[in-house]
């Protein structure tokens, strides 16, 4: 795409003003400019702009979702399900992704968030702690598990120097792959794009929902099949008691038969502020806390549970075809009001103090709805489930409540 048809697309759409600076900025930039204007959507995004002033809220039927309780399990079901996961392990078909493309910076942590040094006298960062349950899964089960990073354009480069200067943490260095997620520009209250402080589009990572498309896009489910991979389990940095690979959860998955299978923790209390897996009109789903009424939210089955109690911890289980199709349909983004650093039109460079701008990001349980039904199994929060999102500052889901579950879990006395 030259200069003359790159302005007459954006012209199309009001949004010129994205080359005002291209005399100014080097020859390199300018070829750059030009691609990322010729990969825009501007149709898309003008249509997220106008969602965001005229928000259509589709009323779907909701529904409580079925769900296994792993406590509850007979000894005979647990059994069962350990010789399944167990098997299905050993035959070298299931792979691991670890969605790592954002920054440690509500941590007040500089580089990437899983570079994060979680306060251990081991130091451990939250990457050498998913990598220490890949290792114990490769002891039990005899078979090593490829471990495929999302990372995105900001952190790619520090990220794999990291596990370079690590030495990888002892785990093959030949079965770590790393790629990177999509950008999705940002934009102004008015619809305009932003230019950042370089004079190029301004872009922000696309959400964790970009992990199927990215996959796609960067070879990864090519690559998978060449390896004879089935199954992906896919998880975020940031939760220091990740169980991976559970046998349990596993053998559960497959025995049911579905495409696709998440694990849960119940809701502390009815009005805990998180997703709850659901069914939307017969589909699984996930309902945010804002979508539930306060009748919803507290109602309960026949057993005392809450009939939408259970919570998404980010821990997915799906069959490689089932990512390959998802991965072709483009899932719906959701606007956040951000604070954005960006080159005004008079070639300033103007650093917010408040939020001025909307990015986009697709969740990855958007996903869910294009699915006939999913496995679920609740699992205990004391022993499944310690994020790192807050600084100590918060009081909660932060480095000190994580660090002592992680230290209990794993009777570490320090």
């Amino acid at each position: 795409m030259d200069y003359l048809q790159a302005f007459n697309k954006l012209k199309q759409y009001n949004q010129e003003h994205i080359l005002k600076f291209y005399d100014k900025i080097s020859k390199e930039k300018q070829k750059k400019l030009l691609e990322q204007v010729e990969k825009l959507d501007l149709e898309q995004i003008d249509s997220l702009f106008k969602n965001i002033k005229n928000q259509e809220n589709k009323q779907a039927k909701v529904e409580p979702i079925e769900y296994v309780d792993k406590e509850k399990l007979t000894k005979q079901e647990k059994t069962e399900y350990e010789k399944i996961g167990n098997e299905t392990l050993s035959s070298g078909k299931i792979a691991a992704v670890t969605m790592a493309g954002g920054q440690g910076t509500r941590l007040g942590h500089k580089g990437p968030k899983g570079t994060f040094d979680l306060g251990l006298k081991s130091h451990k960062t939250l990457f050498e702690i998913i990598c220490d349950t890949l290792k114990r899964v490769q002891k039990q089960n005899g078979v090593t598990i490829p471990w495929y990073i999302m990372t995105s354009e900001e952190n790619n480069e520090e990220t794999v120097d990291f596990f370079k200067n690590n030495n990888y943490f002892g785990y093959p260095k030949t079965d770590i792959k790393f790629f990177k997620q999509g950008q999705f520009p940002m934009i102004d209250t008015n619809g305009k794009i932003l230019l950042n402080e370089e004079g190029l589009v301004k872009e922000a990572a696309d959400g964790h929902g970009g992990v199927y498309i990215a996959m796609l896009k960067n070879n990864i489910i090519e690559d998978m099949k060449k390896q004879g991979i089935k199954w992906v389990e896919i998880c975020g940095v940031d939760n220091v008691l990740v169980n991976m690979f559970d046998p349990v959860f596993i053998g559960m998955y497959i025995k049911q038969g579905f495409s696709s299978a998440s694990k849960s923790v119940v809701k502390k209390y009815p009005e805990e502020k998180v997703g709850v897996f659901c069914k939307k009109d017969g589909r699984p789903s996930i309902i945010e806390y804002t979508e539930l009424s306060e009748q919803m939210a507290n109602d309960r089955d026949e057993n005392g549970e809450l009939k939408y109690g259970e919570s998404n911890i980010i821990v997915h289980i799906f069959e490689l075809e089932t990512i390959e199709r998802i991965s072709k349909n483009i899932l719906p983004y959701h606007p956040a009001f951000k604070k954005a650093n960006y080159m005004n039109e008079n070639g300033e460079i103007v650093i917010a103090n408040e939020p001025n701008a909307y990015k986009f990001e697709a969740f990855i349980f958007d996903a869910f709805e294009q699915l006939d039904n999913m496995s679920i199994l609740r699992v205990n929060r004391e022993e499944e489930f310690a994020p790192v999102k807050n600084s100590d500052e918060k009081g909660v889901d932060c480095p000190k409540t994580a660090r002592e579950l992680y230290k209990k879990h794993f009777q570490i006395k320090e």
